[in-house]
C-alpha cells in the first residue's frame, strides 16, 4: 500500500541501575500482567527546565530523574500508579495516575497531591496520559481495564480552573494523546483497537469529527504519541518494539526499533536538541535514544504565553 519506512535502530541511553530495582512484593497492578516482578516498568518521559528527564515507574509509584549523563536518581515515590507524565511552564509536574487520578507534584517540596480524583460525579477507572493544550487546558484518557468487551474508557477535558467533563465515552482502552502544532486536531492512541483516532477540538473544549485515521496491526496496541514540527505522527506501538513515524496523511516513513525489549511504551522530544527523541523501554528499564530528520517542537513546560 506504501513504500516501506526508513528503518532506524534506536541505542541505549540509560538504564535504571540495580541499586534502583524494586526489590519488594509484587504490587496490584501487575496482577494478571505477563511481566511477572520486573525491577521497573518505565513510561511517561518528559523534559523539565531543568534539563533532566523525568520518567515514571508505574507499579512500584516511583518517578525518576535522570541527568544529561543518564544518572538514574529516585526523585519522587508515593502512594500510586504514576503512567502519564507531563510538565506545567511553571514547573508542577501533572501525572496520570491509574490509581489515584490526576496529581501534580511540587519540583520543590516534591510532594504528591491530588487535581482530579472524579468526572461529573463519577470516579475515574484509571487514567493512563495527559496533554496539554496551548492555553494550559488538559485532556486526559482515563483507560482504567476497558477494552473491546467493556468499552468503558473516556476521553477527559479539564479547563484551566481545574472543571472536568468527559468529552469522549464508551472508549476500548483510550492510551497516549497529542496535538497538533496549531492546536486544533487531537490525536487519541486506541490502545486495544490498534488504531489512532483523530478529531477536531471545539473552543468550548469538547471534539468533533472523530474518525479513526490509522489502522495497525501486530504487537499489543499504539501507547505513547507526540507529533513533530511538521505535524508528522511519531507513534510508540507497544508490544512490536518500535516507533512508527507517520505523515500528517498517513503515510509512513521511519519506524524507529528497539535493540532491547518489544514493550515501547512512551516518548518525549530532547530540547537541546530536538532532533533527539527518548524512548522508554519499559520491561528492560532502558531509555533508548534516536535521531530524526525531522526536529520535534518544544513541550508545554518549555513555551511562553
Amino acid at each position: 500500500m506504501f513504500p516501506l519506512p526508513d528503518i532506524i535502530t534506536a541505542e541505549a541511553f540509560a538504564e535504571v541501575p540495580k541499586a534502583l530495582h524494586w526489590t519488594g512484593e509484587p504490587t496490584p497492578w501487575l496482577e494478571g500482567r505477563p511481566w511477572g516482578k520486573p525491577g521497573s516498568f518505565l513510561e511517561g518521559p518528559g523534559f523539565g527546565r531543568d534539563g533532566f528527564l523525568y520518567c515514571v515507574d508505574i507499579p512500584y509509584g516511583r518517578i525518576f530523574r535522570i541527568a544529561p549523563d543518564g544518572t538514574f536518581e529516585l526523585f519522587v515515590q508515593y502512594d500510586g500508579e504514576p503512567n502519564g507524565l507531563r510538565i506545567h511552564r511553571d514547573g508542577r509536574i501533572f501525572v496520570a495516575d491509574h490509581k489515584r487520578g490526576i496529581m501534580i507534584i511540587d519540583p520543590i517540596s516534591r510532594m504528591a497531591e491530588p487535581y482530579v480524583e472524579q468526572v461529573e460525579g463519577k470516579r475515574l477507572i484509571g487514567p493512563n496520559d495527559l496533554v496539554f493544550t496551548p492555553k494550559g487546558e488538559i485532556y486526559f484518557t482515563d483507560m482504567g481495564d476497558s477494552d473491546l468487551d467493556r468499552p468503558d474508557g473516556r476521553l477527559v477535558h479539564i479547563d484551566t480552573r481545574g472543571n472536568a467533563r468527559i468529552v469522549l465515552d464508551n472508549l476500548a482502552a483510550p492510551n497516549g494523546l497529542a496535538l497538533n502544532g496549531a492546536g486544533t486536531m487531537l490525536y487519541l492512541n486506541m490502545f486495544r483497537e490498534n488504531a489512532v483516532w483523530q478529531m477536531r477540538l471545539q473552543p468550548d473544549g469538547g471534539v468533533s469529527r472523530v474518525s479513526r485515521f490509522l489502522q495497525l496491526s501486530g504487537g499489543l496496541g499504539p501507547d505513547g504519541l507526540l507529533t513533530d514540527s511538521a505535524d508528522n505522527l511519531l507513534v510508540v506501538h507497544g508490544g512490536l518494539g518500535c516507533v512508527w513515524v507517520f505523515s500528517p496523511l498517513g503515510e509512513p516513513l521511519q519506524r524507529v526499533v528497539s535493540p532491547r525489549g518489544k514493550m515501547t511504551t512512551n516518548l518525549a522530544f530532547g530540547v537541546t536538541d530536538p532532533h533527539q527523541i527518548y524512548i522508554t523501554d519499559s520491561t528492560t528499564g532502558t531509555i533508548l535514544t534516536a535521531r530524526l530528520p525531522v526536529p520535534g517542537r518544544l513541550p508545554y513546560s518549555h513555551t511562553t504565553e
